[in-house]
């Protein structure tokens, strides 16, 4: 447990993922004062990415004229498994090189105040539980779809943690055993297969194979550019491979919520990240195959929405983190 000095003031909270850092200034009523963005390029590696990160956190103290004794402390909701005990994010399938980095200690020992670790998708689940679609839900799994899939589990009202810190990673869960094999090592993960990156790659496997699309004109030509929100527009204009694309990771989602849904019987999952703008082409389908999966009972005790706070639902869900650590 943390001293309790700090308790009125601030928390300055960081969202590390595959594509972006998100850093924030929110308050204890769980306002952002400020904000700042910087794209993560995740592949110059750790020390690249650090150094980016903490550019972030100063340019975001300067802007506010804050020092950090101002602070409460800071809370980094990182990409990955993380090792709360020891403040490690030990590794991280879209942060190529992150192994055993000690991001906590780093940070505490440049800003010189209280600083936590906590796993991105965790964190959003925190965000949304508090002041998001989950607000008064005791019971919810939270999913982001986005570069990879993250989760984070609200089980009784609390954060689910797991013996060390690690839980929630079901974007690792194994749904194809013959499937593609993932970044972390395993074979068929679901975010191999329903990521952002899933449906881009499937979607460019196809044009190239000499299968037409809107999505070659979307993209110039440059079939190397297709994004997962490239191949959402082009279904909404009613491309049919796009469509196709989405429908069979939307599969791919249902089969994972069904084994959330039978372990877990919570009350909510909300689907958040960038996938989630897809709204109903991806929601639905998957919705239709916990329905057709997933114990009866289970099934219609869950309800599948979209998370409500966007980008601000990790930096949020860092903030509570931290408050938590102070006044448990």
């Amino acid at each position: 447990m943390q001293e309790s000095k700090g308790q009125g003031l601030p928390v300055l909270a960081l969202d590390l993922g595959g594509t972006k850092i998100i850093a924030a200034i929110i308050s204890n009523q769980g306002q952002v004062i400020a904000r700042e963005y910087n794209l993560t390029l995740a592949n110059e590696g750790p020390q690249a990415v650090i150094n980016r990160m903490l550019s972030v956190i100063d340019c975001l103290l300067s802007s506010r004229g804050i020092d950090s004794s101002q602070l409460n402390s800071i809370s980094i909701a990182a990409a990955g498994a993380i090792d709360f005990d020891k403040g490690l994010v030990t590794l991280s399938p879209n942060l190529p090189g992150w192994c055993d980095i000690p991001l906590r200690d780093i940070v505490q020992g440049k800003y010189g105040v209280n600083t936590f670790l906590i796993n991105d998708a965790s964190a959003a689940a925190l965000g949304e539980h508090c002041f998001g679609a989950g607000k008064g839900v005791d019971n919810l799994i939270l999913l982001t779809l986005g570069t990879g899939i993250g989760g984070g589990i609200i089980i009784n009202g609390k954060l689910y943690y797991g013996s060390s810190g690690s839980a929630g990673e079901i974007g690792h869960m194994t749904i194809d055993v013959n499937g593609p094999r993932c970044s972390c090592g395993n074979i068929g993960c679901l975010e191999m297969l329903a990521s952002g990156t899933a449906v881009a790659r499937e979607a460019i496997r196809r044009i190239r194979r000499g299968e037409r699309s809107s999505l070659t004109e979307i993209v110039g030509g440059k079939i190397e550019s297709i994004t997962a929100e490239k191949v959402g527009m082009a279904a909404q204009g009613g491309d049919p491979l796009a469509l196709e694309v989405i429908l069979k990771a939307a599969n791919y989602l249902g089969v994972g919520m069904v084994n959330l849904v039978n372990i877990f019987n919570p009350e909510m999952i909300i689907v958040g990240g960038g996938m989630a703008k897809m709204g109903d082409l991806l929601l639905d389908p998957a919705k239709q195959v916990v329905r057709e999966r997933a114990f009866q009972l289970l099934a219609q005790a869950v309800s599948i929405v979209p998370a409500q706070l966007g980008n601000d639902a990790g930096v949020l869900g860092a903030a509570v983190f931290a408050f938590q650590q102070v006044t448990d």
